[in-house]
């Protein structure tokens, strides 16, 4: 076929379209399959990759730099459309299940994982220590199914609001660790660390990211809701408002060298808290979730293509030991270890701790940290963080939709009726009014 010959912008096109109708579509069509939208994406991007018409190769390894900010892109808007939709009001009380999982599972998960590569995988300790902090926290792309629903979307049982609130907030607390390493390795210059690492990488860019990211939306949330006028940013109609409040709570928090992921999601918080029960906020966690969806798939179909060009090459059997250990026993371990005394069932318990997901956030922080110190051997931590999130995608992917319908069914709720919020856990804050 000597006449079929199409200009490349022309195939960009086509291709776009489909991937935009595959976006929309594929969710409805694996809605009751034991199988996920990241592992179809991945699958694809390997199966495109491996034509031999494609000359490219989408290696973090060639393109560090593009690797590091579309990732970042992809986990900002993922925090803001996981704080929109959270119905629950903020408290100590009414969170413990986050924090027990912020505070206790991911610490003890880094050193666990820390421990694990330094030993079994050989691994020098700071890049261990930076594995262990690239690979601990739970990922707000991929976690999509085990969330909650849309904002007043009545899908906030226990398990859905602490794997919500932990992806949104361990991004943010994961950061101070994956500095650790970094300053560590620069202190083999002679360079003083602990006061630095301290005040500055833990005290003051946790702070200012947090009152960053409550300033940011407070601001926005009175523009959108309060201002006494009919140009009230809520009159738009228009969710885009949830992006340009998600691009300058991350820009503003980093000018100021705080965590800007941290930012995003206080900032989205608040937000969301400045009036609750606003269809305002549908609108605008519809347009996060079409972005991120549709920013997801792409780096997914790259990442599935860096896969079918060799990305696991470097691995040898004891970096394949040590991530099934951190997916089914570590993970699992310290999340039960973190909920120990929680009032929540085992099959609770168990399906949190489980569903520790990782994906697009640990290849951010991984770009990160290799961006930031001269490490020897990337080739190897690329693969060992490729392997547990091909592991997890898959993993988590098959298991997710049997698990998650079983677990509405033991709360008496069926998963296939329209408009029927599950019971969830009878717990602290399950009864309150969310729209307070």
């Amino acid at each position: 076929m000597e006449w079929f010959h199409p200009d490349p912008y022309i195939l960009v096109l086509t291709g776009a379209g489909f991937l935009i109708a595959l976006v929309a579509w594929l969710p409805l069509a694996l809605r009751r399959l034991p199988l996920s939208l990241p592992i179809v994406c991945i699958g694809l991007g390997a199966a495109l990759f491996s034509l031999p018409q494609v000359g490219l190769d989408p290696s973090p390894l060639a393109y560090p730099n593009i690797t590091e900010r579309f990732t970042e892109f992809v986990v900002i808007i993922a925090l803001m459309g996981a704080g929109l939709k959270l119905d629950r009001v903020f408290g100590i009380r009414r969170w413990q299940v986050a924090w027990r999982l912020i505070l206790v599972t991911m610490p003890l998960g880094i050193l666990a994982i820390t421990v694990l590569l330094g030993t079994l995988a050989g691994l020098p300790w700071i890049v261990a220590l930076l594995l262990g902090a690239v690979l601990a926290p739970t990922d707000p792309v991929l976690a999509a199914d085990v969330q909650v629903g849309p904002p007043k979307g009545g899908e906030e049982d226990e398990v859905r609001f602490g794997l919500t609130a932990e992806a949104g907030l361990n991004d943010g607390a994961a950061f101070p660790f994956v500095n650790l390493a970094i300053v560590l390795a620069a202190a083999g210059t002679g360079e003083p660390w602990a006061a630095k690492w301290l005040g500055y990488h833990v005290l003051w860019e946790i702070g200012a990211g947090v009152a960053g990211g409550y300033l940011i939306g407070r601001a926005f949330g009175w523009l959108t809701f309060r201002i006494p006028a009919e140009t009230k940013l809520a009159q738009t109609g228009d969710g885009l408002i949830a992006l340009a409040a998600t691009f300058i709570s991350y820009g503003l928090t980093e000018m100021i060298h705080s965590y800007g992921f941290l930012s995003v999601f206080v900032t989205a918080l608040t937000f969301r808290h400045a009036h609750r029960s606003h269809d305002f906020h549908r609108e605008m966690h519809d347009v996060t979730e079409q972005v991120e969806r549709l920013a997801m798939m792409v780096l997914l179909l790259l990442f599935g293509g860096a896969l079918a060009n060799g990305l696991l090459g470097a691995l040898v059997w004891t970096d394949i030991v040590a991530a099934l250990v951190i997916l089914l026993v570590i993970r699992p371990v310290t999340g039960l270890i973190g909920l120990a005394g929680l009032k929540a069932t085992w099959s609770e318990k168990l399906t949190i701790a489980f569903f520790g997901i990782r994906g697009v956030g640990s290849f951010y922080y991984l770009a990160y940290g290799l961006n930031s110190m001269e490490i020897d051997g990337a080739d190897r931590l690329w693969a060992v963080v490729g392997l547990v999130v091909v592991i997890s995608v898959f993993l988590h992917g098959l298991t997710v939709t049997p698990l998650m319908r079983l677990l509405d069914r033991s709360h008496g709720r069926d998963p296939d009726a329209e408009g029927v919020p599950p019971p969830g856990l009878q717990g602290p804050g399950a009864g309150e009014d969310a729209s307070q």
